[in-house]
């Protein structure tokens, strides 16, 4: 009963911030996939972890004001490129935010050639560090979640260009360091891509799935050694697989004609 208890000591708080993370990831991920802009997550995210491992390079990685700073200045910046991207060439926009992603990811390697411990840090920004998440970090995520949520309710989930970019960098800035990019990821697509065609209670039906896979990958890693981040990501592409059988199983089928 110890060994159990011990175990989810360890693994709440994990599932806490994965909570946090999908707060605002499952209705931003239905924007952007009715935006048809699909990879923004993955290149904001991954700007925003180079804008932290560029302070901590710079020996700032003590301050950690300093290091969200320099991650939501980076990924603010990328989001308002994008943004103004989409206005002048809509047509590349998917193109664009796929150039940008792989910019970012290369420069991270460039930034760690002369770092001893480059492939550590280079695994965490990508696959995170859920198990060793601190109290303060969900308090604070939490807080600027919900001003985030707060703030998206008041324009209705119909934020324009600019609004919807600076929101989107905001609450990726805050899950990378929670979750690390891969996770960042699924959280945004998996529920929207499972619940895509709900109407009423697709919201619901998102957050849902994904607390599902985010426990499910954690009991997982618990009971068999494995990486969390790495397994909550195939755990919340299991659900979202399982959910989608579930509707086609119980969805009425339409008429050819």
């Amino acid at each position: 009963m110890s060994d159990i208890a011990a175990q989810l000591d360890l693994l709440w708080p994990a599932f806490a911030a994965g909570l946090i993370v999908l707060a605002t990831h499952v209705p931003l991920g239905i924007q952007v996939l009715a935006r048809g802009i699909i990879f923004i997550d993955l290149a904001v995210a991954q700007v925003a972890g180079v804008g932290a491992l560029a302070a901590h390079l710079a020996d700032r990685g003590d301050s950690p004001w300093i290091v969200q700073g320099a991650a939501a200045g980076a990924a603010l910046g990328a989001a308002l490129l994008l943004q103004w991207s989409e206005r002048r060439w809509p047509q590349l926009q998917e193109a664009l935010i796929g150039l940008l992603f792989v910019l970012a990811a290369s420069g991270t390697v460039l930034l760690l050639a002369g770092d001893a411990h480059g492939g550590e840090h280079l695994r965490e920004l990508l696959v995170g560090q859920m198990l060793w998440v601190s109290r303060d970090q969900l308090l604070a995520a939490a807080i600027v979640s919900a001003s985030i949520l707060l703030v998206w309710r008041a324009l209705a989930g119909r934020g324009g260009g600019l609004a919807f970019y600076a929101l989107f960098s905001v609450a990726v800035t805050v899950s990378v360091q929670l979750v690390g990019v891969y996770l960042v990821f699924a959280s945004l697509i998996v529920p929207a891509l499972a619940t895509h065609g709900m109407g009423r209670g697709r919201l619901a039906a998102g957050l849902g799935l994904g607390a599902v896979g985010y426990a499910a990958g954690l009991a997982l890693a618990g009971a068999a050694d494995l990486p969390a981040g790495a397994t909550a990501v195939w755990m919340l592409a299991a659900a979202g697989l399982l959910w989608a059988f579930i509707r086609s199983g119980v969805a009425p089928r339409r008429p050819i004609c």
